[in-house]
């Protein structure tokens, strides 16, 4: 067999290729005009335009995507030097956003809360609290949401409607709601223990902290409750009386009707005051229980330190010097002979004895915290007129009140 020349073999020509494209244009042209002929015609040309748009479609997305990705929002071109960004914190987001940002629901705007606030459950029984070096009646009512009177009575045994009595370690009873404690003694007329403290009797039968059984509870003037029995009272409250060792004025001829050991026998002369006052203390300012007769608190506490001089606050005759049983301590009581008496309670010392006369001013005694109060040295100072008690802050101009 010769050898061909490589000039011999075919190849495709120019004029070729034209006469291939004309028969591939010619056979689109026939299948077209065979589509015509079945009445396919106008949908092969929408199924082909909707092709068409499909594909631009996707070209776009793809398009986007690329230039969104070339912004950096979320493309990383370097595995390398990716980097993981700490959680924001979002009390820090909550402080970025502008005041005006809001989420809307429904047509119900609502800003983003980052806290859920929690209540807390309502207490139902009787609780107990041990008194801590510092504490006073009116800080433990505040810690529970009551009032000061409700811790008073709901401890009359050991506080004796007193807020000068508390003291370390005492264990106090914690009511739940405001009002009174009482020990039920068996024989006696719910309708009239309610009526003592001011209430309806139903409100002693509907509290939950007292656990009665209604059904077994019989005639309510004597009901079927066990003697020995503590009642939450609600809204209960017996008035408080003013029970501060204070002498009778010098010119009477009966002893001095007084609280304590301290009691002076009766006087006659001596000093007389000048009807005007001075501070009783070196400060001048209240530590500790302002003057509340709602609580039995018939005076104000000056702050001192243990030691500091406690003066005469007016001319008079001590009618009171020693140790008081009802919490004050160490206490002096100076009659000013006008009906005007002064009581100076918690003293570290005393320095005037019975039925001695003082000047105004003058040193009768130290500062100091006898009688088992809890927060620290200070002046327990009462004023009386004609019996009375007096609000110091009539006569006084007490900063920080």
């Amino acid at each position: 067999m010769e050898n061909q020349s490589p000039q011999e073999f075919p190849r495709e020509t120019g004029g070729d290729q034209e006469e291939g494209s004309k028969k591939k244009l010619s056979f689109i042209l026939r299948w077209t005009e065979s589509l015509a002929h079945l009445g396919l015609g106008e949908m092969a040309e929408r199924f082909g335009t909707h092709v068409l748009i499909v594909l631009l479609v996707v070209f776009v997305v793809l398009l986007m995507q690329g230039l969104y990705q070339e912004a950096n929002l979320g493309w990383v071109p370097n595995a390398a030097q990716t980097t993981v960004e700490p959680t924001p914190d979002p009390e820090e987001v909550a402080l970025q956003l502008p005041e005006q940002v809001s989420l809307s629901l429904d047509g119900i705007d609502r800003l983003p809360e980052f806290h859920t606030n929690i209540p807390d459950r309502p207490r139902i029984d009787v609780s107990q609290y041990t008194v801590q070096k510092g504490d006073n009646v009116f800080s433990i009512a505040d810690s529970y949401g009551l009032k000061p009177s409700t811790i008073l009575m709901g401890n009359l045994a050991v506080l004796k409607a007193d807020v000068d009595l508390i003291r370390p370690g005492q264990v106090l009873n914690i009511l739940p709601v405001d009002g009174a404690y009482y020990e039920w003694q068996g024989t006696e007329n719910l309708e009239t223990v309610a009526h003592f403290y001011g209430v309806e009797s139903q409100a002693i039968l509907d509290s939950p902290a007292n656990h009665l059984d209604l059904t077994t509870l019989g005639d309510l003037t004597h009901p079927n409750i066990a003697g020995g029995t503590w009642l939450v009272v609600p809204g209960g409250m017996i008035q408080f009386t003013w029970h501060a060792p204070i002498g009778q004025p010098r010119t009477s001829t009966t002893r001095t009707k007084v609280l304590g050991p301290g009691a002076c026998e009766p006087v006659s002369g001596g000093n007389s005051g000048y009807g005007n006052f001075v501070f009783p203390t070196v400060e001048h300012w209240l530590s500790g229980t302002d003057y509340r007769p709602d609580v039995g608190h018939w005076g104000v506490d000056f702050a001192g330190a243990d030691g500091n001089a406690v003066y005469a606050a007016d001319a008079g005759v001590v009618v009171y010097s020693g140790w008081n049983t009802w919490g004050y301590g160490n206490v002096i009581v100076v009659d000013h002979g006008n009906g005007w008496q002064t009581l100076y309670a918690h003293l570290s010392q005393i320095n005037a004895g019975c039925n001695q006369s003082v000047g105004q001013g003058d040193l009768i005694g130290l500062v100091g915290m006898t009688g088992g109060t809890s927060t620290g040295p200070h002046l327990h100072f009462e004023m009386s007129y004609n019996m009375a008690p007096v609000n110091p802050h009539t006569i006084y101009d007490i900063p920080g009140r």
